[in-house]
């Protein structure tokens, strides 16, 4: 588990990049990507529910009937998945919780935490989730 994102973004993160490495056009059953990635099914479910709320990919009802990417790969960033699962208070608030904590006044670890936080946004920011097929490909093959 990571200190950044909650399991459920993890998991968000992960059944769009599976999506994204699947041929193009799939439809991909939730009962799939919970075998595929590992994540208990029911879970998964309501994640996938969040995601289709927020536009990044869509559902298919019936009995050929799954999840699919909204948009296409290119369109769709990382930061849009982290934001449509857990927002993006994380990127605003104190890492140790301490309210108040401004550059005026700091908590002990805010300058530090602060670089941090603004490499992984802009990281998050910029990177499509197209450019991760193979990568993804090879560690659900793992």
């Amino acid at each position: 588990m990571t200190v950044f994102f909650s399991k459920k973004c993890e998991y968000g993160l992960q059944a769009v990049l599976f999506m994204a490495a699947s041929d193009n056009d799939c439809v991909c059953p939730a009962e799939e990507i919970s075998k595929k990635l590992n994540i208990p099914k029911e879970f998964i479910s309501k994640i996938l529910q969040s995601l289709t709320e927020s536009g990044i990919i869509e559902s298919k009802k019936g009995k050929s009937g799954g999840f699919m990417l909204a948009k296409h790969p290119s369109k769709i960033k990382l930061i849009d998945i982290v934001e449509a699962i857990d927002g993006l208070d994380s990127f605003n608030s104190c890492v140790l919780g301490f309210p108040n904590c401004s550059p005026d006044k700091p908590c002990p670890v805010h300058h530090q935490w602060g670089e941090l936080r603004t490499k992984a946004y802009e990281m998050l920011s910029s990177e499509t989730i197209d450019k991760f097929k193979e990568k993804t490909l090879n560690k659900i093959r793992v």
